[in-house]
């Protein structure tokens, strides 16, 4: 499991990339860099990291089902998503 300070913090960062997105679209279509890097270091989307909707495990992610690999092999294996099943051959 992950700190949940870390959790915190990349939940704050996507708010702000939300707040952002209009004025940073506008001040990139105007090429205006020195108004854009007058922004907040975390409202670009570019900071934004994939964390694992139950542990927040940031590694092994998979981008499909929003899952870490180890969240998505045991929930797998309990048949919790669906079309997903155990190979065997």
């Amino acid at each position: 499991m992950a700190k949940e300070s870390l959790k915190a913090r990349e939940v704050k960062r996507l708010k702000l990339v939300q707040k952002y997105a209009a004025k940073r679209a506008e001040l990139k279509a105007a090429g205006n860099y020195i108004a854009l890097s007058k922004l907040p270091r975390n409202s670009s989307p570019v900071r934004l990291h994939n964390r694992c909707k139950l542990s927040g495990r940031s590694k092994g992610y998979m981008r499909q089902f929003g899952l870490s690999r180890i969240a998505f092999r045991e929930m797998a294996s309990f048949g919790l998503i669906p079309g997903i099943k155990k190979a065997s051959w």
